[in-house]
């Protein structure tokens, strides 16, 4: 048998799926219940003794259901002499609060990597932190991928005319600056007020996008409140088209609406959270490949940095 397992939660079961199709191997067995009164019960179905274990456990929405179940998971094969115990977590709930950015409110993004460290985890494997720094919340390994990986060659496939990246506000500028380095592309900047948590107001446009093909980056949406503005500016502004590219389609409350009567073209987003509906205006990229690339190079000690190099 293989030297290490893959066990999937019950968060993104077709994401682990295509993992372990990439990987040529089978998903290891666990049964996974509730109690009636919802608190979770894991089994852990074959023998771990010894072995590198890999869980795919996105802590994507209802969060708290699943960041408990990659807990009591984690705990369960801790418990049974796994030899390591790899989080491979697409998508890091509770990351947007990274920091204390007003009196007398939590760092959630510090509290998830301390929970996950003392239930036993030894490695993480994540996409597209909402901010890179979350990386030394940690004092074990965290592998932070780049999602950039999965819409270069997408965005290179649409052969735009004239093509600019932008970023959907003044957070996001390095982000978009890789993009734009990697596509040898100029760079644009939506630059906006946000009001209050969820919301956002239009302020200005920072460069020229007058019959350019609009490519706008950001590592999540939301409510899609700031990418469908920041869209319809453009447009307004005289943009041919307005493209997105985000990592995590989180897509909450009217995220969905928005995007469909709103004045983005087309949504492209990476299959790190499963979606709840379906949309002629979204296209879904699997992160499968890249994912169980990585898998495999850190259970056989290889470069992880080196897969990003080379095809990037």
């Amino acid at each position: 048998m293989s030297g290490y397992m893959i066990f999937s939660g019950t968060s993104n079961p077709e994401l682990s799926k295509e993992i372990a199709t990439y990987l040529n191997m089978p998903l290891s067995e666990a049964s996974i219940k509730r109690f009636s009164d919802g608190e979770i019960s894991i089994q852990i179905s074959q023998s771990v003794r010894g072995k590198d274990v890999f869980i795919i456990q996105p802590t994507s929405a209802p969060a708290n259901a699943n960041l408990m179940e990659l807990l009591i998971m984690v705990d369960a094969l801790k418990r049974s002499s796994a030899s390591s115990i790899t989080a491979v977590v697409p998508y890091y709930g509770y990351a947007r609060q990274d920091r204390k950015a007003a009196p007398r409110v939590p760092i959630t993004a510090k509290l998830v990597a301390n929970l996950m460290e003392s239930a036993g985890i030894t490695r993480m494997v994540t996409v597209d932190l909402h901010a890179s720094q979350i990386q030394g919340f940690f004092d074990i390994p965290v592998d932070n991928l780049y999602g950039a990986i999965l819409f270069i060659d997408y965005i290179k496939a649409k052969k735009f005319k004239n093509p600019v990246i932008a970023s959907p506000d003044i957070g996001g500028v390095a982000r978009a600056r890789y993009f734009a380095k990697k596509l040898d592309l100029d760079i644009v900047i939506v630059d906006k007020r946000r009001e209050k948590a969820n919301e956002s107001e239009i302020m200005n446009i920072i460069g020229d996008v007058k019959g350019k093909d609009i490519i706008l980056i950001d590592d999540m949406i939301d409510t899609a409140g700031t990418i469908v503005k920041s869209a319809d500016a453009l447009k307004k502004l005289g943009a041919t088209s307005v493209m997105a590219c985000c990592t995590h389609p989180v897509l909450s409350g009217p995220a969905y609406d928005r995007i469909e009567e709103g004045a983005l073209d087309e949504l492209v987003v990476a299959n790190t959270i499963p979606m709840t509906r379906q949309s002629k205006k979204i296209k879904m990229l699997s992160t499968a490949p890249m994912l169980g690339e990585v898998i495999r190079r850190v259970h056989n000690n290889e470069s992880v940095n080196s897969l990003f190099e080379t095809n990037t």
